[in-house]
């Protein structure tokens, strides 16, 4: 157990980032909401898997939606909080505390907020290792942990609580509401007990994407001894340098998606590497070639200084470092490549390691 103070937020809004893949919300947005409520009510206590009861009721809040939108459309404060609440009411059963659903700038920063208003402790998982655009794409769901009942609310005061036959009618249904309350709104959804948690969460994220972020910010080291750094952590590869030559997007659906083109800069002279995304970084080609795809992790920093960057906050010009980084496990079993994999997105590819890709590559 220990306690998360203002250095440790910042550093995990990073290393969420990081892992976000692209996607995620903005982790300035999520950032400030955090930094705000522990200022108010005090730090939040952060505990490990091995240190919840089995029996014991815990909740993700998140945020479900265009990432664009949030840009714009920021949330009142309040609705992550009151989703938490209500869905506790419904199951008429004691909310022990919450965790992240997904390693991405704002939705690893929402459970810290409601962690800090509430009192409740924070738990050390969460349940995608990244972030991934549906609901149905966690290791709960891979684990038979339904995703209902679940809330979706929004920042006018609106509710729903939706009860569903499968996690994917779950994502069907909520995406639905969401869209109708402007493309982004505020969830809570699998309810788990300790038990289910320590079976199908992945351990130790929070602390992961803040030791990502105290590598980023230790930019006196220089760019080799991060990379370096990232790797040891991550099993990571640089995959490619460049700058942003072009870059399509469009919201849709409740999503964002598109599609970015980067020309290669220093050892990448004269090759061209195309990413596609759904909120999250889908697929990278290297002059033609798969080079990374889900459910590994594409991941998009500043060439200079290795700050993420999220899609919606990729300009032209920008000049970006490619980094490669390999899925957790449970992501690699036939289920995980069935929920995840480029076949689910369309893509007509299976599924093959980024390290077998890229053999020989380290970042």
């Amino acid at each position: 157990m220990r306690f998360l103070d203002k250095t440790n937020i910042e550093n995990i809004a990073i290393g969420a980032s990081l892992l976000g893949a692209g996607g995620g919300g903005d982790p300035y947005v999520g950032k400030l909401m955090a930094l705000s409520a522990i200022e108010k009510y005090g730090p939040v206590k952060l505990l490990t898997l091995d240190e919840i009861a089995d029996n014991d009721i815990y909740m993700p809040a998140a945020s479900m939606g265009a990432p664009l939108v949030m840009t714009e459309k920021f949330p009142k404060g309040d609705e992550y909080t009151r989703a938490f609440d209500r869905l506790g009411k419904y199951l008429g059963k004691k909310i022990t505390g919450t965790f992240p659903m997904e390693a991405g700038g704002v939705n690893s920063m929402i459970p810290i907020l409601v962690a800090a208003q509430s009192g409740l402790p924070l738990v050390d998982c969460d349940g995608m290792g990244r972030a991934f655009p549906e609901l149905q794409m966690t290791t709960f769901h891979l684990g038979g942990v339904s995703a209902t009942p679940m809330v979706v609310t929004d920042e006018k005061g609106n509710l729903s609580i939706i009860e569903a036959a499968t996690d994917k009618w779950s994502e069907l249904l909520a995406r639905d509401h969401v869209v109708e309350m402007g493309a982004s709104a505020s969830v809570s959804l699998y309810p788990a007990t300790g038990k289910q948690m320590k079976l199908n969460g992945i351990a130790g994220i929070v602390t992961k994407c803040e030791r990502i972020g105290e590598i980023v910010t230790q930019h006196n080291r220089g760019k080799t001894w991060q990379l370096n750094e990232i790797q040891k952590l991550t099993a990571g590869q640089h995959l490619f340098d460049g700058k942003i030559t072009d870059i399509s997007r469009e919201t849709r659906n409740g999503f964002n998606y598109g599609q970015m083109t980067i020309t290669g800069l220093d050892n990448y002279t004269e090759q061209t590497m195309i990413i596609e995304f759904q909120n999250e970084n889908l697929v990278a080609r290297l002059n033609g070639h798969v080079v990374g795809s889900v459910p590994d992790l594409i991941c998009l920093a500043d060439m200079d200084n290795l700050l993420p960057s999220t899609s919606e906050s990729i300009k032209y010009g920008k000049r970006v470092a490619v980094l490669g980084l390999p899925a957790d496990k449970k992501w690699r079993t036939p289920k995980g490549i069935e929920t995840v994999g480029p076949r689910y997105f369309g893509y007509d590819f299976d599924y093959t390691p980024i390290e077998q890709l890229n053999e020989g590559v380290r970042v």
